[in-house]
C-alpha cells in the first residue's frame, strides 16, 4: 500500500520547532471534536441507568483527547496534500509551524493516552471502540481509502460516527440498539455533508489526486448521490420515534430538520454545474452542520425530559 511508503519522520531535521500551544491545539481539529464531543455526550445522557459524575468527564474528556489524536494523525500524513489545498494551506504542518515529526509523536501519545484512560478508569469495550475508532480514522480512511477509493467519505465516514456509541458504552457496558440509531445517523449523513462540499472544492481536490465523488463520477452523479442519501438521512431521524426510543416532540424536530435537509438537497439536485458560486451545495454544506447538531440537541433534550419525567412519576 502506498502510506507504507510515507517517511514517518522528518528527513535531515534536528532540533524543535517553534510552535506555540495553538498549533498544537490546531493538530486536534476543535471544530470537529466539538462535535465528535456532542455527539458522544448525547450517547452518554441518553443510555439507561445512572453513571457517576467523574466517570462521565473521564469518559467526555478521553473520547475528545482521542478525537483530537486523530486530527493530529490525519494532519501528519496529509501534509503532503494540505499545502496544496487553499483551504488547508495555512495548517500547521503545511505552513511550517510544526515539523511532521512532532505532530505524529503528538498524535500517537495522545491516542495511548485517551484509549488507556477510558479503559483504566471506565470501560475496555468503550476503549476498545476508542481505539477502533482512531485506528480507522488514522489508518483505514486517511492513509488508504481518502486516497483510493471515491466512496472513501461513505466508508470512512463509520469512524465519525461511532462517538455516540462509545458514550453509550461508557455509561451502560453495552451496545445498545438506540445508540446503534444515532451511529446510523451520523453515518448516512457523512455523505451528502462533505460531497456538497467536495461539489465547490472539486478543483481543489482534483488538483492534489483525492478521488472525490465529483472527480470520479461527475457533478451530476454527485448531486443525485447527495439527494439520495438525504431522502434516507431525513428518514433516519425520526427513527427513533419509531421505535419507541424518543418521544413526539423529537419526531416532529426530527421530522422537520429532514424536510429541511431534503430540501436543501433538492435545490442542490437542480443545481446549474456552471454556476461558479456553487450557491446550493454551499447552503446544503452549512445546513447540514446545523442538521446534525440540532438533532443531537433533541434527542438529547428528549431524554433528558423523559427522565425527569420518570423521576417525578416515581
Amino acid at each position: 500500500m502506498a502510506f507504507l511508503d510515507k517517511p514517518l519522520a522528518d528527513d535531515g531535521v534536528v532540533g524543535l520547532s517553534e510552535a506555540t500551544p495553538s498549533d498544537y491545539f490546531a493538530l486536534l481539529k476543535p471544530r470537529v471534536m466539538s462535535l465528535v464531543v456532542f455527539t458522544a455526550f448525547v450517547g452518554l445522557v441518553a443510555a439507561p441507568g445512572t453513571i457517576n459524575p467523574f466517570t462521565a468527564l473521564i469518559s467526555i474528556l478521553s473520547i475528545a483527547i482521542g478525537a483530537g489524536a486523530s486530527g493530529a494523525l490525519n494532519m501528519w500524513y496529509d501534509a503532503d496534500i494540505d499545502r496544496l489545498m487553499q483551504r488547508t494551506a495555512m495548517r500547521p504542518i503545511p505552513a511550517g509551524r510544526i515539523r511532521p515529526g512532532e505532530a505524529l509523536a503528538f498524535g500517537l501519545v495522545l491516542s495511548v493516552l485517551s484509549v488507556m484512560t477510558l479503559g483504566v478508569f471506565v470501560d475496555w469495550l468503550a476503549a476498545s471502540l476508542l481505539a477502533f475508532t482512531i485506528f480507522f480514522y488514522a489508518v483505514i480512511y486517511t492513509m488508504w481509502l481518502k486516497r483510493w477509493t471515491p466512496q472513501n467519505i461513505v466508508i470512512g465516514g463509520a469512524a465519525g460516527a461511532i462517538p455516540p456509541v462509545i458514550g453509550w458504552v461508557s455509561a451502560t457496558g453495552s451496545v445498545g440498539m438506540e445508540s446503534v440509531l444515532l451511529f446510523l445517523i451520523i453515518f448516512l449523513w457523512t455523505p451528502p455533508h462533505f460531497w456538497a462540499l467536495a461539489l465547490f472544492k472539486a478543483g481543489e481536490y482534483g488538483r492534489v489526486g483525492i478521488p472525490m465523488m465529483p472527480n470520479v463520477a461527475g457533478p451530476a452523479s454527485t448531486r443525485r448521490q447527495i439527494f439520495a442519501y438525504s431522502v434516507v438521512v431525513a428518514v433516519t431521524g425520526v427513527l427513533p420515534t419509531a421505535f419507541g426510543y424518543a418521544g413526539l416532540g423529537y419526531g416532529a424536530v426530527a421530522l422537520a430538520l429532514g424536510a429541511g435537509f431534503v430540501w436543501y438537497a433538492w435545490q442542490v439536485l437542480r443545481m446549474d454545474d456552471a454556476d461558479p458560486a456553487m450557491r446550493p451545495a454551499k447552503a446544503l454544506f452549512a445546513y447540514s452542520l446545523l442538521y446534525l447538531f440540532a438533532i443531537f440537541a433533541a434527542y438529547l433534550a428528549d431524554s433528558v425530559v423523559a427522565r425527569a419525567l420518570a423521576v417525578g412519576g416515581a
